[in-house]
């Protein structure tokens, strides 16, 4: 009989540990003092700017939301203020997605500033002190979504975002970016000399983030660095062991900082190059497979050549609504999920509808049965040896 028992517990303990993805226990029977793992044998579900679909991008509240939803990873992008604190906003300019127009008393902040070679004339970030952003409101950057949360958050600093992900009743990585460090280096200085890119990653490491790309201790605090600027994406990688992704724009955009174009940087000679600091690259998904006239074409190479270099490929932005959604997929969001991960093999998604993916990937992934499914399996197996037991009794 103890032989018995003994054996059925080992089974049950080596179905449990050899799952491929942890079994989701219910709220009454977590225990927190051990957080439910990342999951990393399906592509990234990665929330971009939060679930801003529902709330107003880079906000608290589109962060945890995301969380609810099922993201792997929370995105931000990283600026800084003009008394040099770092803050989670997209935008080099407030005028698109916060109510700075309503407030007179910065009505002479208005700037002109060459960005990328071009003149951009707004309110700049960098040209407010982290208290005067926190009295401004964020709104939804797109009129066609949920408008009803217009004015409701403020304005959040890297700290805060970080905070929002340790706090997760799981683990949930972060995927922060260095927004615009060429800009920010110019008209932002911090003591001593240091970079932009210094006080990003004194940040980092502040909160205990460090490790290689599934490390153990990557696993425990998973973060990607991402940039659209090679030369910060190269210097961080002395300051910091953490996987970086080369963010890349579309074919006619070139590099902020090195003004390399799309052919150069996406070319076989750099991904051989680019290997050595970078862990995948982060394309615009209609680079990788054209889209004329909103319509799908033959796709590129470019995931099959970057997997060859073994570069994971993070593409950008997955949106549910028709504008975004090419015709061939029908007006579905799922029919783009489906195509991307099962054709096109794609390693992480940016999306701005987490809880979309999430639901997607638990339907069609073999591995996600639920905690109702495993249960009724470990009943099965534990009736299985049972009978075992009981025929030799």
């Amino acid at each position: 009989m103890t032989s018995v028992r003994t054996v059925s517990s080992i089974l049950l303990l080596l179905l449990v540990e050899c799952a491929a993805r942890p079994f989701y226990p219910l709220p009454s029977r977590r225990n927190d003092r051990s957080k439910q793992p990342l999951q990393t044998f399906r592509p990234y579900n990665i929330a971009h700017r939060g679930s801003c679909g529902e709330f107003p991008e880079e906000t608290a509240s589109a962060y945890k939301r995301a969380i609810e939803e099922g993201a792997d990873f929370i995105e931000t992008d990283i600026l800084a203020s003009k008394d040099g604190i770092l803050i989670c906003f997209h935008d080099l300019r407030l005028d698109a997605t916060t109510d700075i127009a309503q407030h007179k008393k910065f009505e002479s902040r208005k700037r002109t500033y060459e960005v990328q070679g071009k003149n951009m004339t707004g309110y700049f970030t960098i040209d407010f002190t982290l208290e005067e952003l926190k009295s401004l409101r964020v709104n939804q950057r797109y009129p066609f979504r949920d408008q009803q949360y217009n004015g409701k958050f403020s304005i959040i600093i890297f700290e805060d975002f970080i905070s929002i992900a340790l706090g997760a009743p799981r683990v949930v990585g972060i995927y922060p970016e260095i927004k615009n460090p060429v800009f920010i280096n110019q008209h932002v200085k911090w003591p001593i000399g240091k970079k932009f890119e210094d006080k990003f990653v004194d940040t980092l490491k502040k909160y205990g983030y460090k490790g290689t790309y599934l490390s153990k201790q990557w696993l425990k605090q998973p973060a990607f660095i991402q940039s659209f600027a090679p030369t910060s994406l190269i210097y961080i990688s002395h300051l910091t062991d953490l996987p970086k992704i080369l963010l890349i724009e579309d074919a006619t955009t070139p590099t902020q900082d090195t003004n390399q174009s799309y052919w150069e940087i996406t070319s076989n000679s750099y991904f051989d190059f680019i290997k050595d600091y970078v862990v995948g690259i982060g394309p615009w998904k209609d680079s990788i497979v054209p889209a004329p006239n909103n319509y799908l074409q033959t796709p590129t190479d470019l995931v099959t050549r970057s997997h060859a270099y073994n570069l994971q490929v993070h593409p950008f932005t997955y949106r549910n609504e028709n504008v975004f959604l090419h015709f061939n997929f029908s007006q579905d969001p799922y029919n783009e999920y489906e195509y991307w991960i099962k054709k096109i093999g794609v390693d992480g998604l940016f999306t701005d509808f987490t809880g979309s993916l999430h639901h997607y990937q638990e339907w069609t992934n073999p591995f996600s049965m639920g905690e109702e499914s495993a249960s009724k399996l470990l009943d099965k197996i534990a009736y299985m040896i049972s009978k075992f037991r009981n025929s030799y009794n």
